[in-house]
């Protein structure tokens, strides 16, 4: 509930500005590779936390 309350706090100008730091942290060529490895890793805790293994995934 709390991360809906915060999520709701933020509006258009606070997301915009949170982008532009990102983009001038991390650089336009390293993004990608941070948004690919973060899919990953969802992808992975949601695997694990139905219980699937990745060698089930790989017999298939």
């Amino acid at each position: 509930m709390t991360n809906a309350f915060i999520l709701g706090m933020l509006g258009t100008p606070e997301i915009i500005i949170i982008l532009v730091v990102v983009l001038l942290l991390f650089g336009g060529k390293k993004i990608p590779e941070l948004m690919r490895g973060l899919g990953k890793g969802m992808k992975e805790f949601k695997d694990a936390s139905k219980g699937e293994s990745s060698s089930d995934t790989e017999v298939k």
